[in-house]
């Protein structure tokens, strides 16, 4: 933070007293004179002695005073023109001594700056050289074997993005001098000193004037992605079950069953309503069997047509065995069969425990979830730890030719891109700041996770300032009197920066019609997936480490390629400055 500073110098205003004297009464003097009196004649000499030196003394005085203001403000301009020596010869105060480290500390700084901006003038020339070098191996090794150029490849874009690392570095090194040199001239902006250079003026620090984003997004490298066909046999189904946590975390565990479902050579049978939340109101369905190119989903009701009357799961293989088989619990087994699914006795193929899933492998699921029954399911997968390398490449473990397989509804996009044109426009971060309950979760963990809302802002305004953003979408759970608080402490060169959330409705407001003309208006799950495609969409997200919340908007942004280098977890690195006990 900017601390204001300021110099006040004391002025003493000294008056100078002089003696009134009392004229003498003229008739007295011609009672008491004679002519001839020798004895007034000498006093009157002697007073007019005394006259002459009483005025010289007081015009000395005058002068003496003027003298001395001439030489105390000429010094003071000396000690100014050799400010280099004043110190020496003890003219300077304290504060002058203060004043003069400072503008050298300034001196310091600007050569401290000018080295590195030398540097990265140095990276510019590299960069060439190593451009021409490519082109020049290229060109060199047109005979060489494929393997050769994807090695070398491989080599040159870990080279390349070392080196971008470096002139990001560079870069944040430049700002933070110059932000160093601006707080040091704060104390000199209302006096008379002046800090400017002989040799020229301060260098501006603009990261665009180099064509350079600090912020810019992740280049996601898809060429060799790790993906398995889905081909389904058009008979056989795995029944999607999700019961863990919330929305994100069904979304998570739906993600993997397509995972399983394709391993399996199975079509995935989406959870009903009834017994789940309303994906169709988020999701389109249609959409993964658009980007497959065949039919490998479908809905619960579209399940029952085909099956008819005959519903039921012909082998419910486990998963996890505990804390209790399939991570399903007595009550949603009743919703199963409120819906007239039948099934068999719950097994598990192995030992396997949510709190500590093992690794495992597409060839572990294949040896022990292969059977011929048409109809299996297989429980809750959200903790499962299935090939994690796979499932967290961009654009996921399967093969499609979309960006994202689940993603949110067209209307929801829209509704989130209409939102964007009229409150944020394009340059704008997103901010995931769970509050509600996640107190007690975060200070369970090692570290704790849950920032006071002072540290929080300060982090808040580092990503700010990275990202030059003029406004932030704030998604949140929090009490107003901590989203208040918030907002009075981030800003940014002295300005505030606005936390925007989506506001009540308003009939004068068009940019979420498309919910209201659908009937989704007012849906929780609805505002919830709409918060996530607008944090999505951000030029930069700082989300809320431990949230599913958070973790499903990244995985949107790696797979929509808008992930950023300035996305970040709250505070990441930093412990809370305060944590509370324990009850």
């Amino acid at each position: 933070m900017e601390r204001d500073w300021s110099d006040e110098d004391d002025d003493s205003h000294h008056l100078i007293h002089q003696n009134d004297t009392k004229p003498v009464s003229s008739s007295t003097s011609r009672r008491g004179r004679s002519a001839f009196d020798v004895e007034d004649l000498d006093s009157r000499i002697g007073a007019a002695r005394r006259f002459p030196f009483r005025f010289n003394k007081s015009y000395l005085l005058a002068i003496l005073i003027s003298v001395l203001f001439l030489v105390a403000f000429f010094s003071a301009d000396i000690r100014g023109l050799f400010s280099g020596h004043a110190s020496a010869f003890g003219l300077g105060s304290t504060a002058d001594r203060m004043r003069e480290s400072e503008l050298r500390a300034l001196s310091l700084l600007k050569q401290q700056r000018l080295g590195l901006f030398g540097l990265w003038n140095h990276t510019f020339l590299d960069s060439a050289i190593a451009r021409n070098g490519t082109a020049n191996f290229t060109l060199s090794s047109s005979n060489s074997s494929v393997s050769k150029k994807r090695d070398s490849g491989h080599l040159l874009a870990s080279s390349s993005a070392l080196f971008e690392d470096f002139k990001s570095a560079v870069l944040r090194q430049i700002k933070l001098n110059k932000d160093i040199e601006e707080v040091l001239l704060l104390p000199h902006q209302s006096g008379n000193v002046s800090v400017e250079n002989g040799d020229g003026d301060m260098v501006d620090v603009n990261f665009s004037d180099f064509g350079f984003d600090q912020c810019r997004t992740v280049d996601q490298n898809s060429s060799g992605r790790k993906t398995i066909e889905w081909k389904p046999k058009p008979d056989k189904f795995l029944l999607a079950i999700c019961v863990s946590g919330q929305m994100s975390n069904h979304l998570i565990c739906l993600e993997k069953h397509m995972f399983f479902a394709a391993v399996l050579g199975r079509i995935l049978v989406v959870p009903s309503s009834k017994v789940d939340y309303e994906y169709n109101k988020v999701l389109d369905v249609d959409h993964i069997n658009d980007c497959l190119g065949r039919k490998v989903v479908m809905s619960f009701e579209e399940f029952s047509g085909v099956k008819k009357t005959h519903l039921h799961i012909d082998r419910f293989i486990c998963y996890f065995s505990s804390p209790q088989h399939c991570y399903v619990d007595d009550e949603h087994v009743k919703k199963l069969k409120g819906l007239g699914i039948s099934m068999g006795k719950l097994e598990s193929p192995w030992v396997e425990d949510t709190q500590k899933p093992n690794k495992r492998t597409i060839q572990d699921v294949e040896a022990k979830f292969t059977v011929d029954d048409d109809v299996i399911a297989i429980g809750d997968v959200f903790f499962a730890d299935l090939e994690q390398e796979w499932v967290t490449q961009p654009g996921g473990p399967l093969a499609h030719k979309c960006k994202a397989l689940i993603e949110p509804s067209r209307l929801i996009v829209l509704t989130a891109q209409r939102f964007i044109q009229t409150f944020l426009g394009k340059n704008y971060i997103a901010l995931h700041f769970r509050r509600h309950g996640f107190l007690k979760f975060c200070n369970a963990k090692t570290p704790s996770c849950f920032y006071p809302v002072p540290q929080a802002a300060e982090c808040i305004k580092r990503v700010v300032e990275r990202a030059d953003a003029p406004v932030i979408y704030l998604s949140t759970d929090a009490a107003e009197s901590e989203t208040g608080l918030l907002q009075t402490l981030i800003f940014s060169n002295g300005k505030p920066i606005p936390l925007v959330k989506r506001p009540d409705r308003s009939p004068a407001e068009k940019w979420d019609a498309l919910l209201y003309r659908h009937g989704l208006q007012d849906d929780s799950q609805v505002e919830a997936m709409l918060d996530k495609t607008i944090c999505a969409m951000s030029r930069v997200f700082i989300g809320a480490s431990g949230s599913t919340f958070t973790e499903d908007i990244l995985r949107l942004r790696k797979d929509w390629g808008s992930a950023s280098r300035c996305d970040e977890y709250l505070c990441q690195g930093e412990e809370p400055n305060f944590i509370a006990d324990d009850e």
